[in-house]
């Protein structure tokens, strides 16, 4: 029987997800739709928001730590527009592929409800990336945490 996505994760627009340094992969799809969402060029956001690191394009942190379309008490700047690993979050591969991943995943995110059993969270996780396009299998462009088993 399938698990809902919402029975086990609801999002409190917290930000913790969008703070830290190095982990926003952006394919050349996210590239695409994000510089449509902008209305600016590839180039543009490229040169304006990202960088790249073992031949991956990124997103930049701001001085604050977080991600540099995050903004305090706002959220996600670019919400519409935003890269697969973000719209992916919480289910990445570690979360649903391994129960000590989830548990420091609920420590950290308020929105994973605690009582989640890892096997409900990592059948919704697996449904919700499939159901929304959001696998990925090119690990030289996308997010490693989006490569599942």
């Amino acid at each position: 029987m399938p698990v809902a996505p919402d029975t086990v994760f609801n999002c409190h627009m917290c930000g913790h997800c969008c703070e830290g340094r190095g982990g926003i992969v952006v394919s050349p799809t996210d590239l695409a739709r994000l510089a449509a969402h902008m209305g600016q060029s590839p180039e543009t956001v490229v040169e304006r928001y990202c960088y790249h690191v073992g031949g991956k394009l990124k997103i930049r942190s701001g001085s604050d730590g977080y991600c540099v379309f995050f903004k305090q008490g706002q959220g996600c700047g670019v919400h519409e527009g935003k890269p697969a690993i973000c719209r992916a979050w919480p289910f990445f591969r570690g979360n649903i592929e391994d129960s000590t991943s989830l548990s420091m995943a609920k420590e950290f995110c308020p929105g994973i409800r605690p009582e989640t059993r890892h096997a409900d969270f990592a059948q919704a996780g697996r449904d919700y990336l499939l159901q929304n396009g959001l696998l990925a299998n090119d690990s030289s462009c996308e997010a490693n945490a989006l490569i599942l088993k």
